[in-house]
């Protein structure tokens, strides 16, 4: 390819050498700045789709009811809820614990209050899951501790009257015997389920994870990492964008994700 260059044949050679270095310098200027325009542009079209495809999963994939909640199913199906808060417990208590059920609690104050359907059958190793669930959201995890007690009940051994007075808002009376679960690790698995809405991410104990024979999964452990932190590394490793839902269904406290 040719290329004209036009000589000032008034000027000498060196004058005309620096204004084609001085007009080459002004061209590269505009180039790296188009370069750059172009980048940002590309930049913000990317952050755009990603913002756009974000939003349809999220009006694809209608929130299920006990999504308000702490929840998982577990390794026999069985559903497992339990309250981000006391105003949760009491509606859990209310509206959500019936006859047949199981109450678990941890042995701390400052606890879910964590209800297994229809847990007076099923079996131990689903007990222990659902307690598992109950010690991870407790006091214990912001705590820092590594293992946690947690007991079970009844329908008919918690109660909100007493004698004298009323319970303050998430209390419960209890009374019986209690089923023990004891010296459960404070660990959590997350992952992903594809579904027909889309994705569904879903918190439970590396038990039933286990159980479920998931492949691409977080562990969380109590640790160092603030929420948020802990929230972008869980959704890193298992392909998930929605931070804002994963930092609602984790424990309070902070974390260690592996």
């Amino acid at each position: 390819m040719l290329m004209k260059i036009e000589i000032d044949f008034t000027k000498s050679a060196q004058q005309n050498a620096d204004r084609y270095y001085k007009m080459s310098k002004v061209a590269k200027r505009k180039a790296e700045g188009a370069l750059a325009a172009i980048s940002e542009m590309e930049e913000r079209k990317m952050h755009t789709e990603k913002s756009v495809k974000k939003k349809e999963l999220k009006e694809k994939r209608e929130q299920k009811w006990y999504e308000r909640f702490n929840w998982f199913f577990a390794s026999d199906g069985s559903m497992v809820i339990g309250g981000r808060s006391a105003k949760q417990n009491e509606e859990i208590n209310a509206k959500h614990f019936e006859t047949g059920d199981l109450f678990f609690h941890a042995d701390i104050f400052g606890a879910s209050v964590t209800i297994l359907k229809k847990g007076e059958s099923a079996s131990p190793e689903v007990r222990e899951e659902a307690a598992a669930f109950a010690g991870a959201f407790s006091k214990a995890w912001e705590s820092g501790a590594s293992t946690i007690n947690v007991y079970a009940l009844k329908r008919d051994q918690v109660s909100k009257s007493k004698e004298k007075g009323s319970l303050g808002t998430g209390s419960f009376l209890l009374s019986g015997e209690r089923e023990w679960h004891k010296n459960l690790a404070l660990e959590l698995a997350a992952f992903t389920k594809e579904e027909e809405a889309g994705q569904s991410f879903i918190v439970c104990p590396v038990p039933t994870a286990i159980t479920l024979d998931v492949k691409k999964r977080a562990i969380i452990k109590p640790g160092k990492d603030k929420k948020s932190d802990a929230a972008k590394r869980i959704a890193k490793i298992i392909g998930y964008d929605d931070i804002d839902y994963i930092m609602q269904h984790l424990p309070p406290g902070t974390f260690s994700v592996s």
